[in-house]
């Protein structure tokens, strides 16, 4: 104890090893603050409601998740400064210490200033689950360096903070060892040991109380007043480790009563009517990063009645065509809209393409429709294998994938992400007269995504608007302009229905309303058959996962099948459409918009006419809340359950029913 005393009083505080791992972590935890304030100036208009109190309150909040980050990600570091052996004040030890230090922060920093750019696309830090989305990417080099030169200033900031964390470690300095009794030296050295280890495992849990349970991405709803604030909170080094092993999934019991839980959501479908099944054909185009802001006749009322939009062929489309003025998307991601299009299966909370039950046996207009007598075909111009699309389309029964392989011409490839939309969709018309009817076909277009290129000889054939990506829009639109016109010139074309979805809204916003939880998610979904003639838009819900079900109802598909969706022909009153966003269940239903976290209602709001969110009228409707959360809770409930069970195909059902009777 003596020894201690002397040692205590005896210190060199600034070159003391301690006090020198500190400043270390420190100098860390400020860059990572210093960050945030940059994730915000670079996001600015997705916080509009952000003030100085608000964002003093996230600041204090997310040093919790920067502090875990920066244990975790400089364990090693720690570890070698507090191990207790004299070799620490060697200095080579010394200068291998500071290049771990460098690289290691260096990298964080790295992974954190890209999602400064990358929030705008997904609006939700970054995950690990985002190695299993680019894992089949044969060109990720290219798309990484386009990424760095198109968004050089993100590039520049990285940059300043690295050269601050070298200046900053440099003016850290540490001598000795300060004890020169060995045995005062080893027993010091222990104690601080064990100390440090036990204010490592607190800080990286969030709590040192052993009822605390380690910090998951759902604590920074905590200091998160809207859902968008909680990437803000965040930083995605903590993302990206909290998602390691995360089995997001889980299941839940909000209703006790089976019968309770259909009679509030089942997704058990069957035909109500007895009409007599008709084998058109299906086409379904998937238009990538396709907002509902692009398309002029959805936004007749912006801009004082003078916004047009870019989309010239589509609005003159959806004339003649059956289409919803409040149609949403499922997701904010290409691999969300895979499932939620074909397969009628959302994506809550995690892709499902991601999801660890993405094995589980699922049904799809493609598998109901091939014992019917239909040849199935899905079509993708880019790389076979990105996205994992082609094997999707494998599990979700197609007969045949077309990709940029069986295209087989690299002149009309753009170099990044695909073939051309023009050339790919002649290719696509010209391969369907090939088939034999009826058919089922998907295409998803590429040319509409970053960097939102054009065809040499096209740069000055579209001047889009203040967007970069509307030049790109104007080209998918002429494209399918060409499509349909080589098209009506097919045999099949009068028997066929045309489905036309995106797969998600683009990042690229240029009116401020669809600045929203529901403009984050607007996109077009309409039907058009050939010679029905002009309808009037209708003033109704419709999502994603309505397709598959409205399609089989639309072709009196006479068998029961398992859909999250519903049949939107059927006119019973009943859209609604459910989505994802940080952390918060939403459910559009009728003139509202209801926010759950999975535990408590957070707000409801008129989204028709309140298009800025900002009249919370939880507390004055609590019975429209008591209802929609009622219905929510029974469709992530049998969401969740179904996809942990297995049961998301008929027979899946009726074993789970089975196996809840035993």
């Amino acid at each position: 104890m003596d020894n201690i005393k002397k040692y205590w009083k005896g210190l060199n505080w600034r070159g003391n090893i301690y006090v020198a791992l500190i400043l270390s972590l420190l100098l860390v935890l400020l860059l990572y603050s210093v960050s945030r304030v940059a994730f915000y100036f670079f996001n600015t208009p997705f916080f509009p409601a952000m003030n100085a109190s608000r964002m003093l309150t996230i600041m204090a909040g997310g040093l919790r998740f920067d502090l875990s980050a920066t244990l975790y990600s400089n364990s090693l570091f720690i570890l070698l400064m507090i191990v207790p052996l004299s070799i620490r004040f060697h200095p080579g030890y010394q200068k291998t210490l500071k290049w771990i230090f460098l690289i290691v922060n260096s990298i964080a920093f790295a992974i954190n200033t890209s999602d400064f750019i990358y929030y705008r696309f997904t609006l939700r830090r970054t995950t690990l689950s985002v190695i299993d989305q680019f894992k089949n990417e044969g060109n990720l080099f290219k798309l990484g360096f386009q990424f760095v030169l198109d968004y050089w200033y993100a590039t520049l900031f990285w940059v300043v903070l690295v050269v601050l964390l070298y200046a900053g470690f440099k003016k850290i300095t540490y001598s000795g060892p300060q004890l020169k009794n060995r045995l005062s030296f080893y027993g010091v050295g222990i104690l601080a040991m064990l100390l440090s280890i036990y204010l490592f495992v607190g800080g990286a849990r969030g709590g040192f109380r052993g009822s605390t349970r380690p910090i998951t991405l759902s604590n920074a709803a905590a200091y998160a007043e809207t859902p968008n604030e909680i990437a803000l909170v965040l930083n995605t080094p903590f993302a990206l480790m909290r998602t390691a092993k995360a089995n997001v999934i889980k299941k839940v019991n909000y209703f006790t009563s089976d019968e309770n839980l259909r009679k509030t959501f089942d997704p058990i479908r069957s035909l109500s009517d007895t009409g007599q099944f008709k084998k058109e054909n299906v086409v379904i185009l998937i238009l990538e990063s396709f907002s509902k802001e692009f398309v002029g006749v959805y936004n007749k009322d912006m801009m004082a009645g003078a916004y047009k939009g870019y989309t010239p062929f589509l609005d003159s489309l959806i004339g003649v065509s059956y289409a919803f003025q409040y149609s949403l998307a499922n997701g904010r991601k290409s691999i969300d809209a895979m499932p939620s299009v074909v397969c009628s299966i959302p994506s809550i909370e995690v892709p499902y393409i991601l999801s660890h039950y993405s094995g589980d046996k699922i049904n799809s207009l493609a598998s109901l429709l091939k014992p019917e007598g239909y040849y199935t075909a899905f079509f993708h111009g880019a790389p076979n294998g990105s996205m994992g699309f082609d094997a999707f389309a494998n599990m979700a029964g197609f007969d045949h994938y077309f990709g940029k392989t069986e295209y087989n011409n690299d002149n009309d490839f753009d170099g990044i992400w695909g073939i051309w939309d023009e050339p790919f969709l002649q290719f696509f018309a010209e391969k369907m007269n090939t088939f034999p009817q009826p058919f089922f076909t998907t295409l998803f277009t590429v040319s509409s995504h970053h960097p939102y290129q054009l065809p040499e000889g096209y740069e000055n054939k579209f001047k889009g608007g203040p967007k970069l990506v509307h030049r790109t829009i104007e080209y998918t639109d002429y494209s399918l302009r060409k499509f349909f016109n080589k098209a009506r010139k097919m045999p099949w074309f009068e028997h066929t229905l045309f489905v036309i979805s995106a797969d998600h809204a683009s990042a690229e916003i240029q009116l401020p309303e669809y600045n929203s939880a529901w403009g984050y998610f607007s996109i077009p979904i309409f039907f058009y058959k050939p010679g029905e003639g002009g309808r009037s838009m209708k003033d109704e819900i419709i999502q994603q996962i309505d397709i598959m079900p409205s399609v089989l109802g639309h072709l009196h598909y006479p068998k029961p099948y398992l859909a999250f969706g519903q049949n939107v022909f059927a006119g019973n009153g009943r859209q609604v459409a459910v989505n994802y966003l940080d952390n918060t269940y939403q459910l559009f239903r009728g003139d509202y918009l209801f926010q759950f976290d999975g535990n408590k209602p957070k707000a409801l709001y008129t989204f028709k006419t309140d298009r800025f969110l900002k009249n919370n009228l939880i507390l004055q409707l609590p019975d429209t809340v008591k209802s929609m959360e009622n219905y929510l809770k029974a469709f992530v409930q049998q969401y969740n359950n179904r996809m942990v069970d297995n049961s998301l195909t008929i027979e899946g059902s009726q074993l789970q029913k089975l196996h809840t009777m035993k």
